[in-house]
């Protein structure tokens, strides 16, 4: 297992902090460049966007709706085995986030 350099993972202004010093541009526009990429992840995966954001060779950011659930009566507990009711659910919208291949080419070390 790999060391790790910190006990905690980094702090968004830490995160800004280090970008600035990397690519050396000001932290203000390093600011601004993360912001607007909010931003366009957010027009995408909204209700009229597209529903995919890609960050190519990092991750791909899909919203998927998830469908209503009825209520159930007399549903055996597969640990317990006794008979329970389960309440129904709601639909709603889900975020899954997928690592793409140059990504978890970075973790395995």
């Amino acid at each position: 297992m790999a060391k790790k350099t910190g006990s905690k993972p980094m702090t968004k202004t830490e995160i800004m902090r280090a970008i600035s010093e990397t690519t050396g541009l000001p932290k203000k526009d390093v600011v601004a460049v993360v912001e607007s990429l909010t931003e366009e992840i957010g027009k995408a995966l909204r209700k009229s966007g597209i529903g995919v954001f890609s960050i190519p060779g990092l991750v791909k950011i899909e919203r998927r709706a998830v469908p209503a659930r009825p209520a159930q009566k007399n549903v055996k507990n597969p640990f317990t085995g006794e008979l329970q009711d389960r309440p129904a659910k709601p639909a709603s919208v889900k975020v899954r986030v997928r690592a793409l291949k140059n990504l978890k080419a970075m973790v395995e070390v």
